[in-house]
């Protein structure tokens, strides 16, 4: 129900955003500040682009926080630094569209860049806009840790699920858990490396493993496992009631390298292409500084 009560104020928004650029090209005629119209066109432009994306949530979730999960592939150095790299992106991301991101947990290279990540991002359709964000991304670049300054292709994959609310009810029995505690490491504060206060929870009949360390007691790690660990047995559930429906979209939830979903490519061009949608723009660094809306509109669009 709310959903569908969503979905009509977007649509009584765009009746609205219709009627507006009507009266503006009387408006314009008789205007004594262009410069003042120009940017309520500009204005209204933004609102009808985010409210097309909205048309395309469909899924229950869709309009829910979402738990972003980075991990380097094979590669050391250069995997890391670019696992790195995209979580700088959807930071940025995270930012233009006015969400907030939290480090969950965050595992560092022994030089530079991080080996895993998961964070947790808050706001209105997170989840629906980064869902087809999963996969392998692949880099090509000119490498600053490769003294012979050869092109390097390195990988990392990215996961999402959404953060769902206790209105979901996802049963879990305390039989089918292992709950681990261990001393945090890496940055954190002085409680870090004190305590045994990170947890980290197995969920026996699936293999799911969830682990926290980052907030300030063991107490409160163990709540936000047990939260990733519910939103991560819901969106197993979609994989598989997807698999009945359709197997093509079961395949492109999966993450396995050698089938990336998009690549960044710096050297010898600068190109940024979506191997899915073939959607592709040529300003990769405003590619990396977060500019990621039409990638996921094409994806949106596609489903």
């Amino acid at each position: 129900m709310q959903k569908k009560s969503s979905m009509e104020k977007q649509l009584n928004e765009l009746y609205r955003l219709e009627s507006d650029y009507k009266n503006l090209y009387e408006l314009c005629e008789m205007a004594d500040s262009p410069e003042e119209i120009n940017a309520i066109i500009d204005n209204l432009s933004n609102d009808a682009h985010n409210a097309k994306f909205v048309t395309l949530f469909r899924e229950p979730a869709d309009n829910s926080g979402a738990f972003l999960f980075i991990q380097a592939g094979a590669g050391g150095t250069e995997a890391q630094d670019w696992a790195q790299m995209l979580s700088r992106m959807y930071h940025r991301w995270v930012e233009r569209h006015g969400f907030t991101i939290e480090t969950v947990e965050e595992h560092f290279g022994d030089v530079a860049g991080i080996k895993s990540a998961t964070y947790r991002i808050t706001g209105e359709r997170a989840y629906g806009w980064l869902k087809n964000e999963i996969g392998v991304h692949r880099l090509v670049r000119i490498s600053p840790y490769n003294a012979n300054g050869k092109r390097q292709t390195s990988f990392a994959s990215v996961d999402v699920w959404p953060d769902i609310d206790d209105s979901i009810e996802i049963e879990i029995n305390d039989k089918d858990l292992r709950i681990d505690t261990y001393r945090s490491s890496g940055a954190g504060g002085q409680h870090v490396n004190k305590t045994d206060s990170a947890v980290r929870i197995t969920h026996l009949p699936t293999g799911i493993v969830v682990t926290c360390q980052n907030e300030r007691s063991q107490f409160q790690n163990k709540d936000m496992a047990m939260k990733m660990l519910r939103s991560k047995l819901y969106e197993l559930e979609l994989q598989k009631r997807a698999e009945k429906e359709n197997a093509a979209k079961a395949n492109q939830k999966k993450i396995e390298w050698g089938s990336q979903i998009r690549n960044y490519v710096l050297y010898p061009y600068q190109l940024v292409k979506d191997v899915r949608t073939n959607v592709e723009s040529t300003d990769s660094g405003a590619v990396l500084d977060g500019d990621l809306d039409e990638f996921m509109l094409a994806s949106l669009s596609q489903e």
